[in-house]
């Protein structure tokens, strides 16, 4: 398609947003993830280390070790950062992911004097850091749907032929890795 036109730019800026925006939200909301948890290895350097662990301590009730609960997360972190950043394992760790999106929240919750405790209730700098996280939380629910749309709906390769001649859109369309399908 030439881009001379206007309307050429457009189409060409439109096809470019539709294959691209999901797979950048995705690597990059990965890459975030994954730097905060290796972070969250090394005790002292994570800025969200001391809200983590009082927020663990209420949800276990003091029952998993400070060094055990860095860990955890750490790990979680890292791996869900990294399915997100090379697209394996998507349709299991979406549901992980979710967990996580939610529990990010939790402190909201749990420990709202410490999240707003500025002048007349304003966030604090911690409740700033956590409210932020309601965008990680429409990112997580936008690439988990998307996830989940990209699932076949049949059980054999003719099933999604037949899917995909009845809507050409999807035919063409990248997974969630970046990646064409090819004709089977």
């Amino acid at each position: 398609m030439s881009i001379t036109t206007s309307g050429g730019i457009r189409a060409a800026a439109d096809g470019w947003l539709e294959r691209h925006s999901i797979p950048l939200l995705r690597v990059s909301m990965g890459a975030v993830i994954f730097g905060f948890g290796v972070l969250k290895y090394f005790p002292g350097v994570s800025p969200a280390q001391s809200l983590v662990l009082a927020d663990s301590r209420m949800l276990t009730m003091g029952l998993l070790p400070d060094k055990v609960t860095l860990a955890l997360f750490a790990t979680v972190e890292c791996v869900i950062g990294l399915s997100l950043i090379t697209g394996w394992g998507l349709r299991l760790s979406i549901y992980p992911l979710t967990l996580w999106a939610v529990g990010i929240l939790s402190p909201v919750l749990l420990l709202p004097g410490r999240l707003f405790s500025g002048p007349d209730h304003a966030p604090t700098l911690e409740g700033q850091y956590v409210l932020k996280d309601v965008i990680l939380l429409a990112a997580s629910m936008v690439i988990a749907a998307n996830v989940r749309r990209d699932r076949p709906t049949g059980t054999n390769a003719g099933d999604r032929a037949e899917r995909d001649t009845q809507d050409p859109s999807r035919a063409a369309r990248p997974d969630m890795a970046g990646r064409i399908p090819m004709p089977r």
